[in-house]
């Protein structure tokens, strides 16, 4: 069997996840989570390429955000790309963000982190299920 390098195999993905997005399984897909941002950026001119061939957008997110979704290692300092098709679902994504952070700010976040994973779910068209099962198979929460 041969072996697939990792390069590769994030960019085959990405190149899934577009699709995907295009055509409206999926409102919000994120690639795979970098440990640097160097590492993230050797993507981007191919997320470019992807986007522009699928017809859908880029977002580069340095400070990703963090819900009992997943596992916190998995996301915490990582950088990432997200791609999209409606401007409206970026901005739902970085409402989402500001909305956590203002809640940790408040101290209410214990009462919407629920809520706001649940969201975060949706925005990338997880099922109920899906969402449910995220959250309680997650044992590396914030």
């Amino acid at each position: 069997m041969r072996t697939i390098d990792a390069f590769s195999y994030k960019l085959g993905a990405a190149d899934c996840f577009c699709e995907m997005v295009r055509a409206g399984v999926k409102r919000l897909a994120l690639a795979h989570p970098c440990n640097t941002k160097e590492e993230r950026d050797q993507y981007l001119p191919y997320f470019e390429k992807l986007c522009g061939e699928y017809g859908v957008k880029l977002y580069v997110e340095d400070v990703p955000l963090l819900t009992d979704l997943f596992p916190l290692s998995m996301n915490r300092g990582k950088f990432n790309a997200i791609f999209y098709q409606e401007e409206a679902v970026l901005q739902e994504y970085l409402g989402l963000k500001a909305e956590k952070e203002q809640a940790l700010k408040e101290g209410t976040y214990g009462q919407k982190r629920r809520d706001i994973a649940w969201r975060y779910g949706k925005l990338l068209s997880y099922t109920d299920e899906g969402i449910r099962r995220l959250l309680e198979q997650n044992q590396e929460k914030e």
